[in-house]
């Protein structure tokens, strides 16, 4: 495969896995503030839908295709701007991993508490705030890294 058409389908990976993210944070934390829990149980459901089929599928096409853009430019596997990519990539994708967990727990209590017809339990909460916890470094590392891939510093 040539560099521009792995090029372009390593941006289209990342485009979706980030916007994914962003679009995922945006829909459940308006969900979430509007306390409804029939919205929640809604949104919570396409979140985790849509986690699996674009963020699971580039979150391993990205790698891949990053490590042949590499050989095939010829950079250096010890550039540090490369290794912070890394870095940073690895980062995101451990907050991701419980991230998942708790969208699923989330969901299932969401769905649970709209079928009752009862409030979303405290346990339902605390989680949230987890997942915000998490998400927030992730963002952050992939902006970062959008950076690093395109500036290239030495």
């Amino acid at each position: 495969m040539d560099y521009v058409t792995l090029n372009w389908l390593h941006i289209l990976s990342s485009t979706f896995l980030f916007g994914t993210g962003i679009g995922s944070a945006f829909y459940m934390l308006f969900a979430n503030i509007s306390r409804d829990v029939r919205a929640i149980a809604v949104v919570s459901r396409i979140v985790v839908v849509a986690d699996w089929l674009f963020t699971a599928t580039t979150i391993i096409v990205q790698p891949l295709t990053g490590y042949y853009l590499v050989r095939i430019a010829g950079f250096a596997m010890s550039s540090r701007w490369l290794a912070w990519s890394i870095g940073l990539y690895v980062l995101a994708a451990a907050c991701w991993l419980p991230v998942v967990w708790l969208q699923m727990r989330l969901r299932d209590m969401a769905v649970q508490a709209a079928r009752d017809g009862s409030a979303l339990p405290p346990r339902y909460w605390r989680y949230f705030r987890l997942w915000i916890a998490l998400g927030i470094p992730a963002f952050f590392a992939f902006v970062a890294i959008f950076y690093l891939m395109v500036a290239k510093p030495v």
